[in-house]
Parts: structure tokens; C-alpha cells; sequence
């Protein structure tokens, strides 16, 4: 046998089709042994883990940055923006640059900015350096995004079968990862830019070891154009990411909020409805994937949106303790495989590569995320939260509906 890159050789064949292996002078038995698949498997796992401990690390150290800035409420509030807004602006080529230099390239490069724009906030000495540094981190942050979960489309091809929810489950475990190093270091009064300097440098060692594992795939032609419309399935798929990435930015943001103010829990107990929610939403990802292969990735999302209906109804319905925490518990299960799910049946696309394919359905998705948090503060700020939760519900209701109807 002749001598080959140590690298999976996996090439492009046309634009609606996911990576496929090829051997270049390789016996396919050894592209395919189980040694080989848990290499690669752990490869792009590692990507997953960086990214989520680099959000969780910022997050966790916001009041210390607004603190030091002598930010008020609402200007945090619009520094803050600069993040989905950068997120915003590396959508539309986040597809176009990994299917025309290939997501190996682009999501190394991109995690090392990810990384090294982390440092820089941390230092950051005025309102408008930290501006321009989230613009980046959001922006490097979506090119990784991209990047990565077209990795994990070609991986789950190499598996023959559903293992995406596991890569989002990394990202879940990381971010508790990060919050737990991220408060430790707090109470050490370690600054926001070494604790920043110690996770990037973490980040880019593992960049350098895990690349080696990633899947390799042929660079396409110059024609290949910037932005591509999604079709029909693609759509719908967008729309059920909506769906889906609405209720879990509503829970992100608001879950403690509706514990103080509508569940009046005690004050040690108002994070109550998010530590259960995260954990569920982490648990409900690393198991996620038995499911699938089990019922079918149509039926996991379908149940996924009853479940997500079922536990807000509870919590509108039933506003105690007991109840609420049981019912944000069934919203964690719910919301946990609706987005690696779709991004999974994304990269399986007739009509765009892999890359085109996720930055589309990603795009319409963001804007779930996006827009669910202010919606929710509008309806509670003119009626009640618990309306506002009501609403939530009923997205949830349509993302069961309309995976009825989608191409899975």
C-alpha cells in the first residue's frame, strides 16, 4: 500500500451532496476502522468544546467587564449587541467561504481568530474597543459555527448514523465548564484578560492537536457564488430552526426573570429554572442521538416540540415552584435536539453543498434567537410574562407541526 497523508481524505462530489469518502491509494476498510472514526470523531468534537468554552468564559465575566467600564444597564444592553449583530454579518459567507477553501481550513483559521478576539476583550480599556472586539468574536464565532457542524454532517456520514446532538451536547458540557472556571476565578479576583489569556491558549493548543483529526474536503471551483437563496425543504427547515432557537433564547434570557417575578421563588432559588433547564438541555443532547436511530430523526423533532409545548404550558398554568421546575425541566429535553437535528438533515441538501445549506437554514434560525428575547419583554412589558410564555409554547407547538411537513 502506498504511502497517503495521515489525514481522512473525504472530497466533495457536486454541490447537494455531503462528503464522501475517498481512498487515494488507501483501503477504504481502514478510512472506515473504528480507531479512524473516533480520531475524527473526537477531532470535531474538540471544536464544539472550544467554541463553547470561549462564549461561556465571556459571559460569565460581563458584570466585571460593565464594572470596569462604568457601563450603565442599558448601555451593557447595546455593547451587548455587537455580538449577534457580528454574528449577523459572517452569516452570509460563512457558507460561501467553507465550500469554496473547505471547513477544515476555515474553521482552524477561525477558531484561532475566535480565540485570540477573546484576549482582546478582556484587555479592552474603552466602550468602543469592546464594541469592535465582540463584532469579531461574533463574526469568527459563525465562521466556527459553520465550519464545524459541516465537519460533523461528514462525520455523521462516515458513521451511518444520527451523532450530531453529541457534538451540541460538547458545546453544552463546555459552557458549564466555563461558568464553573469563569466564577472560580472571580472569586480569586483574577482581571477578565488573563482569565481570557489562559482559555485562549488552551483553545489554540487544541486547535493545533485536533485539526490533524478533521475531514478533508475538495476545494470547489471560483464560480461558486457568494449567497444562494434556500429552496422549498431548506425553508422550512429555517423555519422550524426559528421556532426552535426562539424558545431556547427565551429561556436563556428570561428563565430567571419568570422565576422571581411570576413563580416568586425564594431568592437562592430564582436560578432554579435554568440550572434545570441546562442540564436537561446538556443531558437531553448526549442521548438525543440513541433516540433518533431508534424513532427517526422526523419523530425526535416532533416530539421535541410537544415536549417543548407541554413544559411551558405547565409553567404558564401552573405557576409554583414544583411545577415550573418540572415544566422548564420537559423545555430542556425539548429544545435540545431541534437545531442539531436540523442542521443534520441541512448538510444532507440536494440543491446547495453542505456549507451553503447551513449558513442558509442558519440564517433564517438566527433570527429566532435573536428576536424571541426583546418579543417576549414587549408582550410582558404590555400584558404579562406569563402571556409571553404562552407565546413561546405556541412555537413550540409549530415546530412539532411543521417537521410533519419537512424533508428529514
Amino acid at each position: 500500500m502506498e504511502k497517503t497523508d495521515p489525514d481522512p481524505l473525504f472530497e466533495q462530489s457536486t454541490p447537494g451532496h455531503i462528503d464522501v469518502p475517498v481512498t487515494h491509494g488507501r483501503d477504504i476498510s481502514d478510512l472506515r476502522s473504528r480507531h479512524t472514526k473516533r480520531a475524527v470523531r473526537w477531532g470535531v468534537l474538540s471544536f464544539f468544546f472550544i467554541q463553547g468554552i470561549g462564549f461561556a468564559s465571556w459571559a460569565s465575566r460581563i458584570p466585571d467587564i460593565k464594572r470596569t467600564l462604568s457601563l450603565s444597564d442599558a448601555g451593557l444592553g447595546s455593547v451587548l449587541f455587537a455580538l449577534p449583530a457580528g454574528s449577523i454579518i459572517g452569516l452570509p459567507f460563512a457558507g460561501f467561504l467553507v465550500t469554496r477553501f473547505g471547513s477544515k481550513s476555515v474553521v482552524t483559521i477561525a477558531a484561532i481568530l475566535y480565540a485570540l478576539t477573546l484576549v482582546v476583550i478582556g484587555f479592552n480599556a474603552t466602550t468602543w474597543q469592546l464594541v469592535i472586539g465582540l463584532l469579531v468574536f461574533g463574526t469568527s464565532g459563525n465562521l466556527v459555527n459553520i465550519a464545524i457542524n459541516t465537519q460533523a454532517i461528514g462525520v455523521e456520514e462516515l458513521y451511518k448514523k444520527s451523532i450530531m446532538a453529541s457534538f451540541h451536547g460538547a458545546w453544552s458540557l463546555a459552557g458549564f465548564t466555563g461558568a464553573a472556571i469563569g466564577g472560580a476565578l472571580v472569586s480569586a479576583n483574577v482581571i477578565p484578560g488573563h482569565h481570557f489569556a489562559g482559555v485562549s491558549l488552551f483553545a489554540i493548543l487544541t486547535v493545533v492537536v485536533a485539526q490533524r483529526f478533521l475531514l478533508r474536503a475538495k476545494i470547489a471551483g471560483d464560480d461558486h457564488p457568494i449567497f444562494a437563496l434556500p429552496d422549498g425543504p431548506l425553508m422550512r427547515l429555517g423555519v422550524i430552526g426559528f421556532c426552535g432557537m426562539a424558545c431556547e433564547g427565551a429561556m436563556f434570557d428570561w428563565s430567571g426573570v419568570y422565576f422571581q417575578t411570576v413563580v416568586l421563588a425564594p431568592a437562592e432559588l430564582v436560578t432554579l429554572g435554568y440550572i434545570v433547564f441546562m442540564c436537561a438541555m446538556a443531558a437531553g443532547r448526549f442521548t438525543g442521538d440513541w433516540l433518533v436511530n431508534h424513532i427517526g430523526r422526523k419523530r425526535m423533532i416532533q416530539l421535541s416540540g410537544l415536549l417543548i409545548t407541554l413544559g411551558l404550558s405547565i409553567s404558564v398554568a401552573f405557576p409554583f415552584l414544583i411545577p415550573a421546575t418540572v415544566g422548564f425541566l420537559l423545555v430542556g429535553f425539548g429544545v435540545s435536539s431541534v437545531v442539531p437535528l436540523i442542521y443534520s438533515a441541512a448538510g444532507k441538501s440536494q440543491t446547495l453543498s453542505p456549507g451553503m445549506a447551513l449558513a442558509a437554514v442558519s440564517t433564517i434560525s438566527f433570527f429566532g434567537f435573536l428576536l424571541g428575547p426583546p418579543v417576549i419583554g414587549f408582550i410582558a412589558e404590555a400584558a404579562n410574562l406569563r402571556y409571553s410564555y404562552g407565546l413561546i409554547a405556541v412555537l413550540g407547538l409549530c415546530t412539532a407541526l411543521l417537521a410533519g411537513r419537512a424533508r428529514l
